[in-house]
């Protein structure tokens, strides 16, 4: 009977390849975990830059000024003679929508003891 055979185990597909990149050229592999990071960077969900289950799709504008965000990056890391990576979103955004343009208020000074 039909219901006594087994299933036939799942095949993994492979990643399918990125649709609509305009400023991160990578294989389609590392695409997941760099969007990992972003997310993580920015405390947000995948559809604050994109629109949902288009990832493909530029109807959200803060795609875009994502994009600007990654060219700001890579422009500054190019600047650094040892070729590693120092400036990333998390770099100003610390896992905030908005970055932080200034240092917290300092705490008021303890009186002396006495």
């Amino acid at each position: 009977p039909l219901c006594a055979q087994e299933a036939a185990p799942k095949q993994a597909r492979p990643p399918q390849a990125p649709k609509n990149l305009k400023v991160l050229k990578v294989p389609p592999t590392e695409i997941r975990p760099i969007m990992r990071n972003f997310r993580l960077a920015l405390g947000v969900d995948c559809e604050f830059c994109h629109v949902k289950g288009d990832f493909a799709s530029d109807g959200n504008p803060k795609k875009d000024i994502a994009r600007k965000m990654i060219v700001l990056a890579q422009d500054v890391n190019t600047k650094f003679p040892d070729g590693k990576e120092h400036v990333t979103c998390y770099t100003c955004h610390r896992g905030d929508q908005e970055p932080k343009t200034a240092a917290p208020a300092a705490a008021p000074a303890s009186p002396p003891a006495l």
